[in-house]
């Protein structure tokens, strides 16, 4: 738990970040994981120089920058076709469920392989999708935090925060708001942030 005079701050980010995500992570999701990557590249590349070497230091902190940005941003491909596995394995184990029984390796296996793929293919819906749920939940979060009251400490104490499918008893409101902003964040992705990317 954080401080008492960062939970505000830390709270204004999370709505902030949320709203971003929620409306524009489309549009955002690559060029952010490039600029991490290349900050978190050019500081691992030229904390491994000395300083006193200034020209070699600059050269590998660029670098090292650049290894970064594309390794973050190759791993957007793997973290979707994860993403989409794990749709697929789950999606096999729902299946079966249905049925009164739990699907073998095999099934999936290949319920996960054609996850991945229709997740690949689909790449653009899949992101829309998770960053307007996922920035749905952090504005609810971060709204809560600066709510004050019981709200706010509902966002301090309760574990069921992190697990919006399940809320605490008598707060099935939090599901509905939700929902709501997430279907309202894919809307507005897909009709208006998230149109002509590049």
């Amino acid at each position: 738990m954080l401080p008492a005079s960062l939970q505000i701050p830390a709270a204004i980010i999370l709505l902030i970040g949320g709203l971003i995500s929620c409306f524009a992570g489309y549009r955002v999701f690559r060029v952010v994981l490039g600029i991490y990557g290349f900050i978190l590249g050019a500081l691992f590349a030229s904390g491994a120089m000395g300083t006193e070497h200034t020209i070699w230091m600059i050269g590998a902190a660029l670098a090292g920058g650049l290894a970064g940005a594309l390794i973050l941003i190759a791993a957007y491909f793997v973290g979707v076709a994860l993403l989409g596995a794990g749709i697929g394995a789950l999606a096999a184990g729902v299946l079966w469920a249905w049925f009164g029984s739990e699907p073998g390796a095999p099934a999936v296996i290949l319920f996960s392989i054609a996850g991945a793929l229709a997740a690949l293919a689909l790449q653009r819906y899949v992101i829309v999708g998770a960053t307007a749920f996922g920035g749905a939940w952090t504005i609810i979060v971060g709204a809560l935090a600066l709510a004050g009251g019981q709200a706010a400490e509902a966002a301090r104490s309760n574990i069921w925060l992190p697990y919006p499918m399940s809320p605490a008893p008598g707060q099935y409101w939090v599901l509905l708001i939700w929902l709501t902003l997430g279907v309202t964040g894919v809307f507005v992705q897909l009709r208006v942030t998230g149109r002509n990317r590049t």
